[in-house]
């Protein structure tokens, strides 16, 4: 008797655990696709001047507007591009400008879809002060 209950509630608690998972809906993890394909990258410095490539990866050729502005609004270069895969550096003078927030405005002309970066320059003083036992 003992038995038959044993393998009866072994077969309930399979039944309820199959038809659980069966039934639910799996957590997909879709990344959203980027309405423009650009990346923009700090690539270091030339003569405290800080430099920027922004990379177009794009497979099919594309005509794209660059605006740069700062934070304020006005535009500080506009340039119209065409093609496919396109890398183009810039450098930004920060003795005129200062510090103030720029940002890179990329225009798919056909999809008319936007991407904005912003850059920020942010300073930053840090002193450690550490402590060793000798002996």
């Amino acid at each position: 008797m003992k038995k038959v209950l044993m393998n009866t509630r072994i077969l309930a608690i399979a039944l309820a655990t199959t038809f659980t998972t069966a039934f639910s809906s799996p957590a997909l993890a879709i990344e959203e696709k980027k309405a423009i394909p650009v990346e923009l990258q700090f690539i270091g410095n030339i003569e405290s001047q800080p430099v920027f490539l922004l990379t177009f990866n794009n497979v099919e050729e594309s005509d794209y507007t660059i605006i740069v502005r700062d934070e304020y609004g006005s535009v500080l270069y506009r340039d119209k591009v065409k093609g496919g895969k396109i890398a183009k550096r810039y450098m930004l003078n920060t003795d005129e400008l200062g510090n103030v927030a720029i940002q890179f405005e990329v225009i798919g002309k056909k999809t008319e879809k936007t991407v904005v970066y912003e850059v920020n320059k942010k300073s930053r003083m840090v002193e450690d002060l550490v402590i060793n036992k000798v002996k």
